[in-house]
């Protein structure tokens, strides 16, 4: 068995990764604490959560992928305990633990892709057909989005589900039944929104943010004066302005306006063009893996791709003002302990498909 590595994919994920120290050292300069010092900690953990998974046989989580749908939900429940989840800014989101706190909506990603891959795997070919065996994934996918939406973590529950939607699409489900879901998912979060003021504010003031700039609009009008001042060229790495208490959170879902200051138009641009030609390398790796017959490998790979390509794009939209504000980092290159080591573990679960695939 010979391993066939992407190594341009590889090298990609390696320059992200480096874009994201450099940025987040630039953002960081406006805080109380040192970014970078925590940056390589969290990017050390990060590296070898990739190097653990990337060594892990692949039929040991397919095995055990109904555990990791329990494993997530569980952490999911853990976090809404008093006493045990931390409660932040309207939110309960993280448990804390020495000297770290952990975000169990991250850890439901990889945990959920890897249900949804074991689960596909068994049962692909039922999916066009059996109605029942489209909508038990679905269910099992509404449980995790309903406990995220409770922390409330609208964000994440949004990207997860439209992933595992598109993940079952891909699986083989039909049109019809496709566009159904997404009509349905698409209500109830729609009307979820409504429901919620603070919700219905973002929806209000993103459609019009400068007439909001003191209010709700000022994070977004911020982050657009940041693309303004950027130009074509931007100001130079480190130059920014924006980043100095005027754009909040601007190491960690706004860091692609602080990009786009210091880097300019040419280096937004190139964030998206490394983003895209990462996702679409791995959804060629992931359609070769199926007709290999690699069923587990194939839907996984193609699940952390859409993951990744969903994320990036809502943040991105966020960052240009074309989607209302969520709290979505930019995978790879915001900072944040959890997302940067869940992000580089599925990664690693990618590299690892590679490794387990012959020459054939």
């Amino acid at each position: 068995m010979t391993a066939r590595i992407d190594y341009p994919l590889v090298m990609i994920w390696l320059l992200i990764l480096a874009l994201g120290t450099v940025m987040v050292t630039s953002a960081g300069v406006a805080t109380d604490v040192e970014l970078l010092p925590r940056h390589a900690i969290f990017l050390f953990l990060a590296l070898t959560a990739f190097g653990f998974m990337m060594i892990t046989p692949l039929r040991w989580w397919q095995a055990g992928h109904r555990l990791a749908w329990v494993a997530a939900v569980v952490l999911c429940c853990a976090v809404l305990i008093p006493g045990i989840g931390l409660a932040a800014n309207g939110a309960q989101r993280w448990i804390p633990l020495s000297g770290f706190t952990l975000q169990p909506a991250e850890i439901a990603k990889i945990l959920l892709l890897i249900y949804l891959a074991g689960y596909l795997a068994r049962f692909s070919a039922q999916i066009a057909d059996d109605p029942l065996a489209l909508m038990k994934p679905l269910g099992m996918v509404g449980v995790v989005a309903v406990l995220l939406l409770a922390q409330p973590d609208f964000g994440t529950a949004v990207v997860l589900t439209s992933a595992a939607c598109a993940l079952l699409f891909v699986a083989g489900a039909r049109l019809r039944h496709f566009l159904a879901i997404v009509l349905f998912a698409g209500g109830g979060l729609l009307l979820l929104a409504y429901q919620q003021p603070y919700r219905l504010a973002r929806m209000v003031t993103f459609t019009d943010p400068w007439a909001y700039a003191n209010d709700g609009g000022y994070q977004l009008v911020q982050a657009l004066i940041a693309f303004g001042r950027g130009e074509t060229f931007g100001l130079g790495l480190g130059e920014g302005i924006q980043k100095l208490e005027y754009l909040p959170e601007a190491e960690t879902d706004f860091i692609y306006a602080v990009i786009a200051e210091e880097l300019g138009l040419v280096g937004a641009v190139a964030v998206i063009v490394l983003f895209a030609i990462f996702v679409l390398r791995m959804l060629r790796m992931a359609r070769h893996a199926l007709l290999d017959g690699r069923l587990f490998a194939g839907f996984l790979v193609y699940g952390v791709a859409l993951l990744f390509g969903l994320q990036a794009l809502v943040n991105l939209g966020v960052n240009t003002g074309v989607l209302p504000t969520k709290g979505l980092t930019l995978p790879f290159i915001s900072f944040g302990g959890n997302s940067l080591i869940v992000s580089c573990a599925m990664f690693g679960l990618v590299c690892r498909a590679w490794l387990e695939a012959d020459d054939g």
